[in-house]
Order: C-alpha cells, then structure tokens, then sequence
C-alpha cells in the first residue's frame, strides 16, 4: 500500500512538472478540435463542467456536450436578431447565480425599423429549447452602420454585469454621453441602470453608462478577485487598445488615438494624449483586430497565471500579455499562429484549459502537451 502511494506521488510529481513547462511554441500545447462546423462562434460559456453554450453570429445558439462529444442546436431564439454586416447574436453568459435562477444572458443586433441595436435579454434552458426571454435593454445606439456592436458581457459577482456598445461606425458618439454608443455599461441584473452609476442624475448622460471614449470593445473581463475591470477594442488602421476601466473615466475615442485613417496614413483625432483622457495599458500597432479578453486564474497554466489572453482575428493568433504588479505590460507572447485562423473567442474551461473559437468554425481544447520533449 504504501509503495502504491508512492509510486502515485511520484507520477503526480512527474506528470505536474511536464505542465509546469514553458510554454513558447505551439508544440508545447495539446489543440484537441471539439467541433468544426458553427460559423463565426462569437460566444462561448460553460453551463457545467460537460456542457458548453457557444453562440454563432449567424443567429444561432448551440450547446455541446462534452461526454458525447456532440453538438445539439437551441431553438426559439427571438426573431428579430439581425444578421447583417459584423451584427447578428453575439455573447452567452450564465448568471453568477445560475444555479438558483437558471438565467443565461445574450447581447444581439435586434432589429429596430431595418436598424440594429445593441441588445441585451436573458431566458432559462429547458433541456434543448430557451423559455422566458426576457428583453432587458435595447441600448440607444442605432446607426445606419452595420458595424462596432460592441456586445461583451461580464459580472462583477456584486448584482451587477457590464455590457460593451461600439461606436456603430459614427466617430462623435464615443465622446456623446446622450447615446450609449461608445460606451461600458454598468447595469443591474434586471438591466436597469445601476443606481450608484457615475452619471446617474445628470440631465445629459444616459444612467447606464460606466465608461466612455471606446470604438468597439470586443473583449470585456471583470477579475473579481481583484475587482477590476478588463477591456481590449479595435482601433483603426493600428491602435488596437487594452484598457483598465474605472467608473466615469474617458477613454478617448475618437479625440486621441494610436492608430491612423484608412484612407491616409495620417493621425485619427488630435495626437495620443490629451488632458482628461485616459491611456491604454498597451496598444497593437499594426492591429491584431482582438477579439475577447480573459485574466488567467486557473492552476493548468500556471506560468499565466494573471496574464491577459485575447484572440485576434487579422493577425490569427492567442495574445498572451503579461502585467507586473502596477499593471504595466512587461511581456507579449503569441501562440497557435499555426491554426492559421481568426480566433474570435477565447473562455476558461473549469479545469483551467482554454476553449477557442475561431471564424473557420471550429471550437478548440487548449492544454499543456504531457511530453518529455517539453
């Protein structure tokens, strides 16, 4: 018996120092494809440790089970989720108190008059259908624009969740506090506006607004460990941005930039600093056009521990960003290049692996590779 626990010990020991390897390369890695077929996988979210939800932006909702290793379709998703340009359904995520509750909260483009909006609503699962959609907020955010949606979700554990709107394509609204463009939201559970909000009583801001001056948020994380708040946005033509969020503050967009026009090689806005407007922790130039943003916390990876990870879309890879303890970045690593893929979505599974998805439709398993080699 005692040889037994031994010999178990040591494997444990063993096989703990094959993870704890540096991760530098792609063969460092274990990519197990789960799935191969759901068009732009936009959200993704576990219900359990065998059940993951993932969203296509194409207007459909999906769930995978992990002991069959199958792929279920939900239905009696709404109708009015509009599919056109860069809009359609975007994140899934279950409430802090799924367990009690059951609800699970979606952000979508919902047709208004030929129009999208940045949306937000939540419903329960009952086995393979959604029951009582509820429609929270249909944000103030309109444009003839089919582009910058924004529409990452997170909570901060606290009876609030943060929801990103884009610009939609029209520069003024990141600094116009009367349209929700533009902007983080900080909302009640319910999808009203928080009551201790920044700009709550003010006649010329709208209540729900946390945060300001951003293009199109598309990576959103609340660390509640920490309590704070992540944030990664595609700039323009380079500027790409990831910001620490903090209640009222102004972010910029579009009066200062990184990055350049599209037509001209030539500043967006007025310089990259400006009085009352706050920096970005780090900026991409050229643009890796990110996408999703998480904090590691799990013990799979333990050298990431902290480490912000991204996908990107343009430039096909994991972003890994390390932070020092004022959060400053002190290192960048990029990982998976070899997919050759835009990866739209990264999520922590409950084990500490990493689940991605990308553009060509497949979902994947990222581990650490058990091998000597290592």
């Amino acid at each position: 018996m005692k040889l037994a626990k031994t010999l178990s010990a040591f494997a444990l020991v063993f096989s703990s120092q094959f993870i704890a390897a540096d991760i530098t390369r792609d063969k460092d890695l274990t990519i197990e494809k789960l799935t191969t077929d759901i068009s732009l996988g936009w959200g993704m979210d576990y219900l359990n440790n065998k059940t993951l939800l993932i969203t296509s932006r194409e207007g459909q909702l999906f769930q995978y089970d992990f002991d069959t290793h199958q792929k279920m379709e939900i239905q009696d998703l709404p109708e009015d989720i509009l599919v056109e340009g860069q809009g359609g359904l975007f994140d899934v995520k279950h409430a802090p108190d799924f367990d009690k509750t059951g609800w699970i909260y979606f952000s979508y483009a919902k047709d208004v008059d030929g129009k999208g909006a940045t949306t937000l609503a939540r419903a329960k699962l009952d086995n393979n259908d959604l029951i009582d959609w509820q429609e929270l907020l249909v944000t103030q955010s309109r444009t003839g624009n089919d582009v910058h949606y924004g529409g990452r979700i997170t909570f901060d554990g606290q009876g609030h969740l943060f929801l990103s709107v884009g610009d939609r394509g029209e520069r003024p609204n990141g600094q116009n506090l009367m349209t929700h463009a533009g902007s983080i939201l900080r909302l009640n559970m319910d999808g009203t506006a928080a009551s201790d909000n920044p700009f709550v009583g003010q006649d010329k801001a709208l209540a729900e607004i946390w945060s300001y001056g951003h293009r199109n948020p598309q990576g959103l994380f609340y660390n509640q460990q920490t309590q704070q708040l992540w944030e990664i946005e595609h700039g323009p033509r380079g500027g790409d941005e990831i910001n620490l969020i903090e209640a009222g503050k102004n972010y910029g967009w579009p009066e200062i930039s990184y990055g350049k026009e599209y037509w001209a090689p030539l500043s967006v806005g007025h310089g990259t600093h400006q009085d009352g407007m706050e920096q970005p922790v780090k900026t991409y130039i050229p643009s890796i056009a990110p996408s999703s943003l998480i904090q590691y916390q799990g013990t799979l990876f333990p050298e990431w521990q902290g480490k912000l990870i991204s996908g990107a879309l343009s430039l096909q890879h994991l972003n890994i960003v390390s932070l020092n303890e004022n959060n400053q970045v002190v290192d960048e690593q990029r990982l998976l290049d070899t997919l050759s893929s835009r990866i739209r979505n990264v999520i922590e599974a409950p084990d500490g692996a990493l689940i991605i998805s990308t553009d060509a439709g497949a979902v994947y398993r990222i581990s650490p590779a058990l091998s000597a080699e290592n």
